[in-house]
């Protein structure tokens, strides 16, 4: 039975989480403080926050609410991954880029990893898009070696080398609906 702290979806899938790392509270008071660092940093100046399909969907939802400022939003659809593991290639999957000319552009993602779709996608739209500048957003930012140097502007939260699901991460498609982040255990992940 679900407790006032879990919902029910959390008690069906909490057997297959090791732990909780954040709970939804917790990932929503993180994000109005980067909306509010976000709003500071970009007051008056033209903004577009773009991102990374599918996993950055909840977070720049939640995220794009709590800045305070005329923006535009858009998305880039790219592929990189082969179940757990980064395939070490960046394909992009759509052949338009998005406008960027003139603008700051926040390149949003749920999870900075090996470094190499950010990377990618940061100097493609440098080479084509003709921004004023590129920062990135990070939901989750893992203490792991990089495949490529990539640091974000802005961490929601930093986390271990562990598979973490919930709040837009998945595992094959499934998880992304968990209103918190938690740790998938092994068993689990095939």
């Amino acid at each position: 039975m679900a407790t006032e702290s879990t919902s029910p979806l959390e008690e069906r899938l909490h057997e297959r989480l090791e732990k909780v790392l954040f709970s939804q509270e917790e990932i929503r008071d993180r994000v109005i403080q980067m909306g509010e660092a976000i709003t500071r940093e970009y007051s008056g100046e033209p903004l577009t926050v773009v991102m990374i399909l599918q996993g950055g969907a909840l977070f720049m939802a939640d995220l794009i609410r709590e800045i305070q400022l005329p923006l535009k939003a858009d998305s880039v659809s790219v592929e990189s991954y082969e179940g757990t593991e980064s395939s070490g290639t960046v394909t992009f999957l759509q052949n338009r880029m998005p406008n960027l000319d003139g603008r700051h552009v926040i390149l949003l993602d749920d999870i900075l990893d090996t470094g190499r779709t950010l990377a990618a996608i940061r100097q493609k739209f440098e080479k084509e898009c003709n921004p004023l500048s590129v920062k990135i957003a990070v939901l989750l930012s893992k203490k792991v070696d990089r495949a490529e140097f990539v640091e974000a502007d802005y961490i929601g939260f930093e986390v271990g080398n562990e598979f973490v699901v919930g709040y837009g991460l998945d595992f094959n498609g499934e998880y992304r609906n968990l209103p918190l982040i938690g740790v998938l255990k092994p068993e689990y992940i095939r």
